[in-house]
């Protein structure tokens, strides 16, 4: 059964353009350890809620947009092989300094229930 994981960060405004591109290195280097499809989602209608929401989420400041991406796997078994090969040193070189704060970043590992 399909294996997603997901993302929810708050990037900077001005770093649009540097985001899509970071974010489009990983997805290729993640289609090459076996992700199915990545997904990256830049806020548009993201609404302020009373108790919680995605800004306080990830701490978003006034000049930061929230981004909701994910990406989905054959499999949880391809998902830890390739979040085991990510975090190698070879892999965050290549990744080179993300343009948000990941600390603020969350994120997870999600089985599949059902897709329609």
């Amino acid at each position: 059964m399909t294996y997603i994981d997901g993302m929810v960060t708050a990037v900077p405004k001005a770093n649009k353009q540097a985001y899509i591109a970071h974010a489009s290195k990983a997805a290729d280097m993640l289609r090459s350890w076996g992700a199915t499809r990545i997904v990256e989602n830049w806020g548009d209608d993201v609404p302020k809620g009373e108790t919680n929401d995605f800004y306080g989420a990830v701490q978003a400041k006034d000049d930061e947009v929230v981004v909701f991406s994910w990406i989905e796997y054959p499999d949880k078994a391809t998902r830890d092989a390739a979040m085991a090969k990510m975090m190698t040193p070879e892999a965050m070189k290549e990744f080179g300094e993300m343009p948000f704060d990941g600390k603020r970043m969350i994120f997870g590992g999600f089985e599949t229930l059902f897709a329609k």
